[in-house]
């Protein structure tokens, strides 16, 4: 599979450096959540074609993978 925006979105937020912080305050873009918004909308709705039902789960592995790198920042801080 290409590269999405959505992970072309994180990937650069990455590579141009992170701190813990910035890895907690992270939000996707306003166009990615409105994509997300729109795709589960269409779920609810039963209406997905398989390409954005293969998009939809490809997002919620990466909101899945943010989730834990917040939640990895958020010990790391407490840490320190």
């Amino acid at each position: 599979m290409a590269p999405t925006p959505a992970y072309l979105e994180i990937v650069d937020f990455f590579a141009s450096g992170t701190t813990p912080r910035s890895v907690i305050e992270f939000q996707p873009s306003a166009g990615m959540r409105e994509r997300a918004l729109l795709l589960l909308e269409a779920a609810k709705l039963g209406e997905l074609t398989p390409e954005q039902d293969s998009e939809l789960e490809y997002l919620t592995e990466l909101e899945h993978i943010l989730r834990m790198a917040k939640a990895r920042a958020r010990q790391i801080l407490e840490a320190a």
